[in-house]
């Protein structure tokens, strides 16, 4: 098996697993409420993070020697700069997403798995829109992308012959999530070129967890949900191992290993099928279903979202 196929298929098995992650996300609040899944899960996610952090190190090493590139010797002023963005960048990233993961959570609660997933995805679309206030240039057919990607959410949350006071509570959650989302991504743009990704990643989903667990007091309970014990997060610890340990932890480990072998365009592609994977495991899983105007709806979502990620002609030459 060549390299490239062995990482098309590691993000095939990313998208799967994250995709499927809602379907965690929502049976793990039948015990506890979403501020404790979480931020128990996402602190599981930076404990998870720790040996592939080990891993990775390794195998960056392991590559180096290979290759035969030697690491250049920073100075102790590098360090120390690196050693601050990584900190500031950790806590910044992690307030970002423990915002979108909150309203996420809480969303997900009062719709079905796949119509989160498909919504969340909109962010692929929004994050070079938001990119134009950071000077960034939009290619036109991103314009097209984001009007059709209207057009496919009003077909997935408006129901027919409804306005918009009848879209459900829980659908304009996840679309306010999915613009925290963009946001928490232009956050990770700007700090991950100066800090080593996993380690930024570690630090932010402990900086999310804790900050969770702590809101978990106030916000549970306001949302209608008893505090939880340690026997209801027991019974609910396969979901909130799924999301933690395999979300977190080994999905986003195998997609940077995987991203070192693969065009950058199709993974993005590849790992656009989070949200059909969502879908999928919705109604296999959950038994969740979708009407033909709601599949069209997430038809035409998909189609903008993968149309968005194509490399332009500038970029092919």
């Amino acid at each position: 098996m060549s390299k490239k196929m062995r990482g098309n298929l590691m993000l095939i098995l990313t998208a799967l697993i994250w995709g499927s992650s809602f379907v965690a996300q929502k049976s793990g609040m039948d015990l506890i409420g979403p501020m404790a899944f979480n931020g128990i899960r996402t602190v599981i996610g930076g404990v998870v993070l720790i040996p592939a952090i080990m891993f990775l190190d390794r195998w960056k090493a392991k590559k180096s020697i290979i290759s035969g590139e030697t690491e250049t010797e920073a100075s102790a002023e590098e360090k120390r700069i690196e050693k601050k963005n990584l900190i500031i960048g950790g806590i910044c990233c992690g307030i970002a997403l423990l915002v979108a993961s909150s309203l996420q959570q809480i969303g997900i609660f009062y719709t079905t798995a796949g119509k989160a997933g498909f919504i969340t995805a909109l962010y692929v679309v929004l994050v070079p829109i938001c990119g134009l206030f950071l000077g960034k240039k939009v290619r036109p057919i991103v314009w097209l992308c984001v009007a059709a990607s209207a057009v496919g959410l009003y077909l997935l949350c408006m129901p027919a012959g409804g306005g918009f006071g009848h879209i459900n509570k829980g659908d304009l959650l996840i679309m306010i999530c999915a613009l925290c989302f963009t946001g928490h991504i232009l956050v990770i743009d700007h700090f991950s070129p100066k800090v080593d990704g996993v380690r930024l990643s570690c630090i932010q989903f402990f900086v999310a967890g804790i900050v969770s667990i702590i809101l978990m007091f106030p916000l549970d309970p306001a949302l209608g949900f008893e505090l939880p014990t340690l026997g209801t997060i027991i019974d609910s610890m396969i979901p909130i191992l799924y999301a933690g340990v395999l979300s977190c932890g080994v999905a986003y480990t195998l997609q940077i290993v995987a991203q070192a072998d693969t065009d950058p365009t199709i993974a993005s592609m590849i790992l656009c099928l989070e949200s059909v994977f969502a879908v999928i495991a919705g109604m296999i899983i959950l038994g969740e279903s979708m009407s033909f105007r709601e599949i069209t709806g997430c038809v035409i979502m998909f189609a903008a979202i993968v149309v968005s990620q194509l490399p332009s002609k500038e970029a092919l030459k």
